[in-house]
């Protein structure tokens, strides 16, 4: 910006530039002030303040909401204050600007109307104790508004700059204010003394006797017998006291100032060497000026004194005008030397007070004999203007009043430019008239319409529904006293609109009602009707005056009679026929009126005790109720109305109970006494929809801020209670939890009859293992009587070794041997040289290492030299990937076990049967490939490969199997609670209960011991949440909490996938867990398994309102998606008497409508982003939803995204992760239905043998984009639309404070790799636990594992910090690469971690710090995440570089993903460890901070220079890696 063009730009910068807080007060919210728009800009830009330590605080206050109070603490507090406003809020302010002159507050005022401002406005508070500053142009607005701060600042009193904005339309833009010289001119030191005090005051309506005081040393003044001007010696400058925070800006109270020169009237005093501290004078105010116009006038050249004088030297005649100047000044200008004005200039007060009197003699030329006095003021409450007096007191007092020129006074109105020269003739002539006419007027009374309407009272288009309430209820019963769009001849809509005015018209209208029953009954006792009918109905009616419900029946009837009467009398009476009918009477407010309540309307109402109603509407948002300052001013009305014991009280919301506001209203018309119906309409603007009002209503009833209640004191009487709570918050939520996972469950205990089918459902399965294990008994028994022996001996580490060699059992079993099947570590080794056959079956784990389970029979073989095994024979097998170690160094690696053992056990003296068989992942068939070669050959060592009539081998039990034998989730799983003979539950079970949100692990880091010790592993079960969207309750975090100390290892974690997730729960606890979960109003069902798991959504901290719309949908999306199954609740929410704890639903057997038995071939994963946010990484999961908002900023549709997943196998090229394609845009009505129909194309589609190959990615894959688009816009029955345009920016978090369109504030905390827990350096558990105590939001856990407090109110803020720092949790100074990072949980919990991630990464980051540092890198985010396993949980595979277990201790190194989370990365190094990871990262990132392009990000760096190619999709993902694979064996 180079020039400023408006008077309100100008203002506005200065106010921001100079000022702590800047109050910018606004009749509406809807459309922006003259001020608040450039106020809004400078906060958007962050702009740095002179004043202000960070950026100003603005804050938009509407006009009738006591404003001016807003500014109270924050002086006290040491801040500096501005005020931007239209006049309007003067008048009304009047109490408070007494107290606020004493403080160095800058008020800036706009004069209104526009066109014709009423300078009224000012002269009506000029003895508030204020300087008043006035300018004109467009560059005295910019000086004068800087001169104001810097006044107050020098004073520490208050200072008003008033001017009227259409007076500098026309002029010509300036330059913005310079910044070194409004630093000079503020003086910040003075300004850091004020910032750093306190000033006490424990209310803010009570006067505490503040002063505004200088401290004076050395001299005290003198003054001399007939002198008029005060000498101070030395100058009274202001000296900070070192005494505390009462002289800091020389602030205190003083009385209010004279409206003329105050001066001493001694006639002499001696000079007294002293200290003094005296209140501020006026003659201070002028030195001060004095000092701050001659720094102008040395650094710009413009002059400015108290009263300013334009025109001829010579004049005979001046014009002081208190108004707009603009059209006199150039009419002026514009004259020459022989033109009739030629003798005329114009005078004015740039300082309009303090008064300086003799100032003024002093600026006018000694030639002048005549002034006109031009006063722009509508409203006098004198004879003779306030301006006139005020000239009048200075020039026709004193010594030289005899010399004094004629005054004479006029009344300014509008006048047009074209008749400017017009108006001056006019006022020349009554001028220079022998007989001059005062108060004369010039110009036009009105302004043009089109300027009266910017600063009109609105009603908001919502606020309709309480009145059509009303109107519906009571019809023409109803009597609203103060409606805005009522009409009241000579009085503002403002006053109308206030409580004491309505108050007073109802007592009015009653008194006149009470007249009207008095003329009623002397009616009734007349004869003055022509039938005696009317009077029997009067007396009827009169006895039931006061009864509305009776009075009303009867007053139809008794107009009738008097309308078919035809007396005088009856005519009389009709004339107030409205009368007849007891009215129900309301005054209808805002809640503005609870910021006064102590003198206000509503209170005189409730003191009075008269049957008057009152609607008060209250408008602040949820999100907005703490933009009030601490003890700030807006009060309880509802309580207060309480307290007072005589009233019927309401909270009311029509947006959340429609039909509790009508009890409320017929109750309050009923009761018999003041009545207060409280009632909810939050909005940002008065043009909100009502869509915004309801979202933001519900959610304050939601959460308790706005509870629904009905206070009647005369409920006693009748034994009910007086307080009924109508909010069904709790309630509410507990219902729609039942409905939504409950509603099959518990159907024995619903449905008797039902109990035996139930029953046997889930225990067949039991009593079929049960047969199945006295089978294998009974198999053993025979196993003696034939055949020879063959020993099979397995290490297996996932699963398939181990079904190799029982496999192989079975096999050798049908062919007529004797075989037994043992892992090998329990396998007692002196028994093997008396063995015959011995075959061992052996995976590979690690970097060539055994698997777990034949570590120490390894060690025992390798070990001895004692073992003869002479008289055996023996074969292995063994399985691996012969490109896991792609380095041809490394290629010893490959089924490193297998043939270490084969050559070990050979060079113990056995004999082969076959040679070792190579299992190998890269076959076409994977390790089955080598195996199909190698079995044929150990039957035909062992003489059996001939047999015949062999029994056809049953297919190995898959998931597909166990999932459509459990009976809808059952299985045995509630059999295997009940078994305390071990930790662990079956296989099977093991597999189903993933889909009840729990996964059996064990402490990997105990297995050596307990295994030397004898025990089974430290099984425990990790419990997974389902928590949509990612968002918590306080309450609930309360739980969780609770919940991870009682049952769990007393952490939490929050996973990648926005959720709770607590490990080590040991069986026995597991139970009680869930049902801890379960009252928590939480579930598990679904957060793993083969089903769509928990949805994801940004978490948006800084749009609530949109966040609000996307978090619904995605809840509509999990509950459509949720499984039907009652196997849940059935398993888990029993009590102690064995009886289901919730009933719902009518079924008699289950049912998955969508599922179906057999569920998805493998899990189901949907994510929403929110533009320009992708914290959820939209690309990596199975369904991505771009969230697309409309023109209102909030949601319109989605972008689909179908078939990313991140699951990899090492090495093996037909795994491999994958970036969503674009199915196209769908509206968010429709969104959960597309969802479903994509997930059942994967359902009938998916890949059921294979489960490597069975996601959704694949099967686009396999079909084709286009094909399975067309398959999924067949179920839909229309077609996606164009996907709309986006952007992201950004898929990290970003942390601190960040404040919401509601005004409500949420900080987002690093949390480590999502870990929760205490440790005594960071007891960050505790700390979060006291904060969700006090806490009145909501908690978002994010995407990226970390969590944000939401909603913390402004008046909640401080003591949240408190909080924060105590338990050390505001810390935020971390690497921009910690704070981009993530990790899994890996070891020593999860069963398929290949090496450490969650505990390793904090410290591979810390090694590299310093070379951040040394780089000047310390603040770049950089992208880096790890993880245990392949599988991808923490989404590595879109990271700028990942690092990927292999083995312990031993990664892969990925570079290249995209910073948005767009791109996949590329492997760059195969199997390396942390001296290898080192060496390579610090040199990168040396060069890329000498490298780096303009905005360069790291992934998008590492392809630029070469290091890695892009991977364009998912399939190319093994194409041309960094790293060259070598195929020859070392």
């Amino acid at each position: 910006m180079t020039t400023i063009s408006s008077v309100g730009e100008a203002v506005a910068r200065v106010a921001y530039i100079s000022s702590d807080v800047v109050l910018s007060v606004q009749p509406s919210l809807a459309r922006d002030s003259e001020f608040s728009k450039h106020l809004n800009d400078l906060v958007a830009r962050k702009s740095p303040s002179i004043i202000a330590k960070e950026i100003p605080d603005v804050q938009s206050i509407r006009h009738n909401t006591d404003p001016f109070l807003s500014a109270i603490e924050p002086l006290r507090s040491g801040k500096l204050v501005s005020v931007t406003t239209p006049s309007s809020t003067l008048l009304t302010s009047v109490p408070h600007l007494y107290k606020l002159a004493q403080y160095p507050i800058v008020i800036h005022v706009s004069l209104h109307p526009l066109g014709l401002p009423d300078y009224s406005e000012i002269t009506a508070v000029r003895q508030s104790g204020f300087s008043f500053l006035q300018s004109e142009t467009l560059q005295e607005a910019q000086d004068i508004a800087l001169t104001a701060h810097a006044l107050a600042i020098k004073s520490g009193k208050g200072v008003i700059h008033f001017f009227d904005a259409s007076n500098s339309i026309e002029d010509t833009p300036i330059a913005v204010e310079n910044e070194d010289f409004a630093r000079a001119l503020l003086e910040t030191n003075a300004v850091r003394a004020y910032q750093s005090s306190r000033i006490g005051g424990s209310s803010l309506y009570v006067d505490d006797g503040h002063q505004a005081t200088v401290t004076q040393s050395d001299l005290l003044p003198t003054v001399s017998e007939n002198s008029n001007q005060l000498d101070i010696t030395p100058p009274a400058e202001q000296s900070p006291s070192k005494g505390g925070s009462r002289d800091a800006l020389s602030v205190g109270s003083s009385a209010r100032e004279s409206s003329v020169d105050s001066r001493p009237t001694i006639s002499s005093m001696s000079s007294i060497d002293s200290v003094t501290t005296r209140t501020i004078t006026s003659e201070d105010i002028y030195e001060y000026l004095s000092a701050i116009w001659s720094k102008f006038q040395s650094a710009t050249g413009r002059i400015y004194e108290a009263f300013e004088y334009t025109g001829p030297s010579d004049a005979e005649c001046a014009i002081f005008i208190f108004g707009s100047t603009g059209v006199f000044v150039d009419a002026i200008r514009a004259t020459s030397a022989r033109d009739e004005f030629a003798k005329i200039g114009i005078i004015t007060a740039r300082v309009y007070r303090p008064w300086f009197g003799t100032r003024l003699a002093d600026s006018l030329p000694h030639s002048v004999k005549r002034i006109a006095v031009l006063e722009q003021v509508k409203r006098k409450t004198t004879k003779w203007g306030p301006v006139l007096l005020d000239i009048l007191m200075s020039l026709k007092t004193g010594p030289s009043s005899a010399q004094a020129p004629l005054i004479v006074g006029h009344q300014l109105g509008y006048i047009e430019p074209a008749t400017a020269r017009q108006a001056l003739r006019g006022i020349y002539q009554n001028l220079n008239s022998s007989s001059p006419i005062q108060n004369l007027e010039v110009g036009v009374s009105k302004p043009p319409a089109e300027s009266l309407a910017n600063y009109a009272l609105e009603q908001p288009k919502v606020e309709s529904a309480y009145l059509k309430i009303l109107d519906q209820v009571f019809g023409d019963r109803l009597y609203m006293a103060n409606r805005l769009e009522a009409s009241d001849a000579g009085i503002s809509a403002s006053i109308a609109a206030n409580p004491e005015f309505g108050f007073g018209s109802l007592l009015a209208r009653m008194e006149h009602r009470q007249r009207f029953i008095g003329e009623v009954k002397d009616a009734a006792k007349t004869g003055d009707f022509v039938t005696d009918t009317p009077q029997t109905w009067l007396s009827k009616w009169a006895l039931s005056a006061d009864d509305s419900k009776k009075s009303n029946l009867l007053a139809r009837d008794v107009i009738a009679r008097l309308s078919t009467d035809g007396s005088p009398l009856a005519y009389q009476l009709l004339e107030s026929k409205p009368l007849f009918f007891k009215e129900s009477q309301w005054l209808i407010g805002s809640d503005a009126w609870a910021y006064d309540l102590g003198n206000s309307g509503v209170h005189h109402v409730l003191a009075s005790g008269t049957n008057v109603n009152m609607l008060i509407i209250d408008s602040q948002p949820y999100s907005e109720r703490a933009a009030a300052d601490a003890t700030r001013r807006k009060k309880d009305i509802g309580l207060y109305a309480m307290n007072f014991g005589n009233a019927y009280v309401a909270s009311v919301a029509v947006y959340s109970s429609y039909t509790q506001v009508l009890e409320a209203m017929i109750e309050a018309d009923q009761f018999d006494g003041p009545s207060v119906v409280v009632a909810y309409l939050p909005y940002n603007k008065e043009d909100d929809s009502p869509l915004t009002v309801l979202q933001e209503t519900k959610k304050a009833v939601d959460l308790g801020y706005w509870p629904l209640y009905r206070w009647n004191p005369h409920n006693e009487d009748n034994g009910s209670p007086n307080f009924s709570l109508d909010s069904e918050r709790i309630k509410k939520e507990l219902e729609e939890f039942l409905k939504r996972d409950n509603h099959l469950s518990q159907l024995m205990r619903r449905h008797p009859e039902f109990s035996a089918n139930l029953s046997e459902s889930y225990g067949s399965e039991l009593r079929e293992m049960q047969k199945r294990s006295a089978k294998d008994a009974y198999d053993q028994m025979l196993e003696g009587l034939y055949g020879a022996p063959m020993t099979v001996l397995f290490a297996s580490d996932n699963g398939n070794a181990e079904s190799l060699a029982k496999r192989l059992g079975s096999r050798g079993k049908a062919r007529g041997l004797k075989t037994i099947v043992m892992a090998m570590d329990e396998y007692p080794l002196e028994d093997l040289s008396g063995e015959e056959n011995v075959v061992m079956i052996t995976s590979t784990a690690g970097q060539g290492e055994f698997p777990q389970n034949g570590r120490a029979f390894w060690d025992a073989v390798k070990g001895t030299a004692d073992l003869d095994l002479s008289n055996i024979k023996f074969s292995v097998f063994a399985l691996g990937d012969s490109h896991y170690w792609p380095r041809k160094e490394d290629k010893i690696y490959y089924n490193k076990p297998g043939k270490d053992l084969d050559i070990r056990i050979a060079f113990l003296g056995a004999n082969r049967l076959t040679e070792v068989g190579m299992g190998d992942d890269q076959d076409p068939d994977g390790y089955q490939t080598g195996y199909a070669e190698w079995e044929p050959k150990l039957w035909q060592s062992l003489g059996v490969d001939k047999v015949e009539g062999l029994p056809e081998e049953p297919p190995p039990i898959t998931n597909e199997d166990i999932k459509i034998e459990s009976n809808f989730l059952r299985g045995t799983i509630a059999e295997g609670l009940k078994d305390t003979s071990t930790g662990a539950i079956a296989a099977s079970d093991q597999q189903l209960t993933k889909f009840h949100g729990t996964y059996m692990q064990d402490d990997r880091d105990l297995r050596d011991e307990r295994k030397a010790q004898g025990l089974e592993p430290a099984y425990a079960f990790m419990i997974r949440c389902r928590l949509n969207g990612g968002v918590a309750t306080p309450s609930q975090w309360l739980q969780m909490d609770a919940i991870s100390s009682a049952y769990g290892n007393e952490t939490m974690k929050m996973t990648t996938r926005q959720t709770f997730q607590f490990h080590g729960v040991v069986k026995g606890k597991l139970k009680p867990a869930m049902q801890a979960i379960n009252k928590a109003l939480m579930t598990t069902l679904a957060a793993c398994g083969d089903v769509n798991r928990n949805v994801m959504v940004s978490a948006l901290p800084t749009q609530s309102a949109y966040h609000k719309d996307v978090h619904q949908v995605s809840a509509r999306i999990s509950d459509h998606l949720l499984p039907a199954t009652t196997a849940y609740h059935e398993i888990w929410l029993k009590d102690e008497n064995d009886n289901k704890t919730q009933i719902a639903g009518n079924a008699v057997v289950d049912q998955e409508p969508l599922y179906g038995p057999t569920y998805l071939p493998r899990k189901y994963k949907i994510t929403i982003a929110i533009p320009p946010h992708n914290d959820t990484d939209v690309y990596a999961h199975d369904v991505g939803l771009i969230a697309i908002q409309n023109a209102q900023g909030r949601l319109e549709g989605f972008n689909v995204l179908a078939g990313g997943g991140m699951g990899v196998t090492h090495n093996n090229k037909k795994t491999y992760p994958r970036t969503g394609n674009m199915m196209g845009y769908a509206p968010a009505n429709k969104i959960h239905i597309v969802c479903e129909k994509i997930m059942l194309v994967q359902r009938d589609h998916g890949d059921r043998k294979n489960r490597k190959h069975a996601r959704l990615k694949y099967t686009i894959d396999d079909m084709g984009v286009d094909v399975f688009r067309g398959k999924v816009e067949d179920l839909l029955g229309y077609k996606f639309e164009e996907a709309r345009p986006f952007e992201f920016v950004s898929n990290i978090d970003t942390f601190g404070w960040q404040k919401d369109e509601f005004g409500l504030n949420h900080h987002t905390f690093f949390i480590e790799n999502g870990r929760v827990e205490d440790t005594p350096e960071f007891p960050m558990k505790t700390g979060l636990r006291e904060i969700a105590k006090v806490h009145k939001g909501e908690f978002r856990l994010t995407g990226n594992q970390h969590l944000c407090l939401s909603g913390v109110h402004d008046d909640d803020l401080d003591g949240i910090k408190a909080m924060m720092k105590e338990h050390k949790l505001d810390n935020l100074q971390f690497s921009g690469l910690r704070l981009s990072s993530s990790a899994c949980v890996a070891f020593p919990t999860c069963g398929l971690a290949m090496a450490e991630s969650e505990r390793y990464l904090p410290v591979l980051i810390t090694k590299l710090e310093q070379c951040l540092e040394e780089n000047g890198l310390r603040q770049d985010s950089i992208v880096m995440r790890m993880t245990g396993c392949p599988n991808g949980c923490a989404r590595p595979w879109l990271a700028e570089v990942a690092f990927v277990g292999k083995a312990l201790n031993t990664y892969n190194m990925y570079l290249g993903g995209g910073y948005h989370g767009q791109r996949l990365n590329k492997l760059y190094r195969s199997s390396i460890q942390e001296e290898e990871i080192l060496g390579i990262m610090k040199p990168l990132l040396k060069r890329y901070a000498l490298e780096r392009q303009e905005g360069e990000r790291f992934g998008d760096f590492t392809i630029r220079i070469g290091m890695i190619k892009p991977t364009t999709e998912g399939k190319t993902f093994h194409d041309d890696v960094a790293e060259v694979e070598s195929d020859a064996e070392a």
